[in-house]
């Protein structure tokens, strides 16, 4: 008998060690890259071998969108699951330490759900969702992450060289004088001894390397290619960057030199992180994702009309077109997303919460405006569910509104609700260059009725 009892007991071990570990995540955000600024996406000027690599070896999305036209809110809809008109953070708020601008003590993050699965999770780069004083609600490391270095506003992070990062909530000093431009954090520095974005690199690989014998999450939320603003005001030439790189003798500008090296840097770590999970022996049970926060600036003074940033798409930051909202997505996860892959499968910044859940092994909570795409990940695109509408909104310009209706139809209202609604069809008119409204008056009905139901009123972002 107690034989028996030894046999089924090892057995029992042996099944529960062989168990599937869930995966580890790693979601890269690049900051203000476009949706053709990738060689991968038609890129010609600006190299990208690592990133067109990652895609050659994994899933390549062509309909991923941002969460927010600008920063702050696209942050938001990430980290809550919560579409613009839902999540707290609606906008860009210039005061860091207002608890305005960061999320609130109510609010979910996937981090929160992510720790209470098992995982350690660390955030390192932008994270621009509560600071200090009432702002602190809003700190990373209230809101589910075990580590965090970086920068906590977003005006601060505008420096590339700057004078201080924040490690957990301790200030850590760096040998720059910055020169301060305005109130908000933002500033001038030379070309310095520590470039913030290769410094967070090796401590985003870091804790890869710490933690790879257990389920980690790692938010990689990168500083470039934002411009330095403040420096591109002075001096007319927002790309910091140590160096050209391999533009050093192209007869460009060097607002043109500057920012295709920063891209190209970018595009450098995405090379360590892949080789290190490789070297690591941990890829085939990594998920990384990569993607930007919205669609690409002109703040550096570089010529958009060398780089194409937006490729095929109208607008850029700011903007509800699709080149401000639609970005690169691309998947990699050796093993699982199949190789060389291409979707055309409709997803947002929201969708990643019911993502990591759903790999996690995780409950997804209720009240969220967020679908797992990963059916599509694992090619069971038969199981893919998708969103009727997808919503946006920005309070820059007045008041500015968008819907995606059925992965097919686009309506904008710009300037106020009061404003008539113009409508795309992106199957026929990827550039939505005309506007069909007059011809489809039930779309526009039906569109409208969303737009005036989809949001929750908030105290701060009000509907004009």
């Amino acid at each position: 008998m107690r034989l028996q009892f030894a046999v089924i007991f090892a057995l029992v071990c042996t099944q529960l060690s062989a168990a599937p570990k869930p995966p580890n995540l790693i979601f890269v955000l690049a900051d203000d890259l476009g949706y053709g600024e990738l060689g991968c996406y038609g890129q010609k000027e600006i190299l990208t071998p690592q990133l067109d690599r990652m895609a050659a070896e994994g899933m390549r999305f062509t309909r991923f969108y941002s969460g927010a036209t600008v920063c702050a809110p696209s942050r938001s809809v990430l980290l809550t699951g919560k579409h613009q008109g839902h999540t707290k953070v609606r906008g860009n708020f210039p005061n860091p330490e207002s608890a305005i601008g960061a999320l609130g003590a109510n609010d979910h993050t996937f981090a929160m759900a992510l720790k209470s699965a098992g995982y350690t999770n660390a955030v390192f780069g932008k994270w621009g969702l509560g600071n200090t004083g009432e702002a602190a609600v809003g700190h990373p490391l209230r809101k589910g992450f075990d580590e965090f270095m970086g920068f906590l506003g977003h005006w601060h992070a505008h420096n590339h060289y700057p004078d201080y990062l924040w490690h957990g909530e301790e200030r850590i000093a760096l040998p720059h004088k910055v020169v301060p431009v305005g109130e908000l954090g933002g500033g001038i520095t030379d070309v310095g001894r520590f470039y913030a974005d290769d410094l967070l690199a090796d401590q985003g690989l870091s804790f890869v390397a710490r933690h790879q014998d257990r389920p980690f999450m790692l938010f990689w939320s990168l500083i470039i290619p934002h411009a330095n603003n403040e420096r591109q005001y002075e001096t007319g030439d927002g790309a910091d960057v140590p160096d050209y790189g391999p533009y050093a003798l192209k007869d460009w500008p060097k607002q043109d030199k500057g920012h295709a090296a920063m891209i190209t840097r970018m595009d450098s770590y995405m090379g360590r992180l892949m080789d290190q999970l490789r070297l690591l022996g941990i890829a085939e049970n990594t998920l990384v994702f990569f993607t930007s926060d919205n669609g690409p600036h002109a703040e550096s003074g570089h010529k958009l009309e060398r780089f194409t940033p937006a490729g095929p798409l109208t607008g850029r930051k700011r903007d509800l077109t699709e080149g401000g909202i639609r970005v690169p997505g691309i998947a990699w996860w050796p093993g699982t997303v199949k190789a060389g892959s291409t979707t055309d499968h409709v997803a947002y910044f929201g969708d990643w919460f019911a993502t990591a859940c759903d790999l996690a092994g995780t409950t997804v909570p209720t009240g969220l405006d967020s679908i797992s795409f990963a059916p599509t990940l694992k090619g069971r695109t038969e199981d893919q569910k998708g969103h009727e509408f997808l919503f946006w909104e920005f309070h820059e310009k007045g008041y500015d509104q968008a819907a995606l209706y059925q992965g097919r139809w686009k309506g904008i209202r710009k300037g106020s609700v009061k404003n008539p609604l113009a409508l795309y069809d992106l199957t026929n008119d990827i550039a939505e260059k005309n506007d069909i409204a007059a011809k489809h008056p039930e779309i526009v009905s039906r569109i409208d009725t969303y737009l005036k139901s989809a949001r929750t009123e908030s105290p701060h972002w009000t509907v004009k």
